[in-house]
């Protein structure tokens, strides 16, 4: 029996077209999840009649209709429900609960997706080739290793490429826990990726061998890169499988330090904000007085200094007091 888990990439991204008019509520998201599912299943069978994976999904969801009219009858559904009275509503809230008592690990188990090896074996060849890249780019910017100008530059494109790549393919893989990623998304993920490594990896390059006015490009590749991923994040639609978007619904009724201390919050976006301040101004005292090569300590200290205010303020103990 063939295995549509992982063939339906064309289907979840009509069907997240179809909603992209609707104000999505809890309520919706169920109906879409129920509808992503029979969707799955009717796929498998137009696939089993010979048609390919991208017509079968076209034809699935051609055979749904308006989704609009699903969702009204939905709506009207749970209306009449809600008018038989607080018993009915009472029976159905507790058959809802019985179906959410599966805890995660279990439900993680049930819907377990086995790595492809092929994957597996791409993504740590490349995580080789770029971490022998990187070291050697580090080693070449000390005494150690007399690299020319124009090695560790190419070590700095080769460390961004494998790393963008196993990004790209890491995302178009589908997982135990999200659906796999349209291809062209997957692949600008990767190419931001990739771009905002290669630029951060270039910026000593030129400090130690170059003329300081090519940190201009470093500087645009960085914040080109970081511009596409802030854009491909904001216009990113909802991945994780049905089970998945359970399990948070689940978890969001906890809530966190920051919710319930709004105040909290703020402190610590000025904290991070100051830290920050502090990382970037002992950038050029450290190169200036120490030398360059050991300026990206300040990053490392700044990023360092930021997660420990933040385990301090969700987890320490006077988080657990105001508790």
């Amino acid at each position: 029996m063939t295995d549509h888990r992982s063939s339906g990439g064309d289907l979840h991204r009509l069907l997240d077209e179809a909603f992209v008019d609707i104000e999505v509520t809890p309520e919706i998201q169920d109906l879409k999840e129920e509808i992503r599912g029979n969707l799955l299943a009717r796929m498998g069978e137009l696939e089993a009649s010979g048609l390919s994976q991208p017509d079968a999904a076209r034809r699935a969801i051609a055979e749904l209709g308006d989704v609009r009219e699903l969702v009204d009858l939905d709506t009207d559904d749970r209306r009449a429900d809600a008018a038989r009275g607080p018993v009915a509503a009472g029976s159905a809230a507790r058959g809802a609960a019985a179906s959410r008592t599966e805890s995660a690990a279990a439900a993680a188990i049930r819907n377990h997706v086995r790595p492809n090896p092929a994957f597996v074996v791409r993504t740590v060849v490349l995580s080789i080739i770029g971490g022998a890249a990187l070291v050697l780019l580090v080693l070449g910017l000390t005494p150690l290793l007399a690299f020319g100008a124009g090695v560790p530059v190419a070590l700095a494109a080769v460390f961004g490429l494998a790393l963008g790549a196993v990004t790209a393919d890491a995302l178009s893989q589908e997982t135990t826990t999200n659906h796999r990623m349209p291809a062209g998304r997957a692949i600008g993920y990767g190419a931001a990726t990739g771009l905002l490594l290669a630029g951060l990896a270039f910026t000593p390059v030129v400090i130690v061998h170059l003329d300081l006015a090519w940190l201009v490009l470093a500087g645009a590749a960085v914040i080109g890169s970081i511009g596409a991923l802030s854009y491909l994040g904001a216009t990113q639609t909802n991945r994780h499988k049905p089970w998945v978007v359970q399990q948070h619904r689940q978890a969001a009724t906890i809530g966190d330090r920051f919710e319930k201390d709004p105040a909290a919050g703020a402190r610590f976006g000025i904290y991070t904000a100051v830290i920050w301040t502090v990382a970037f101004v002992a950038i050029p005292i450290i190169g200036f007085t120490a030398g360059w090569v050991w300026a990206p300590l300040a990053f490392v200290g700044g990023f360092v200094v930021m997660m420990l205010v933040l385990a301090r303020m969700l987890f320490g103990a006077k988080a657990e007091k105001t508790d």
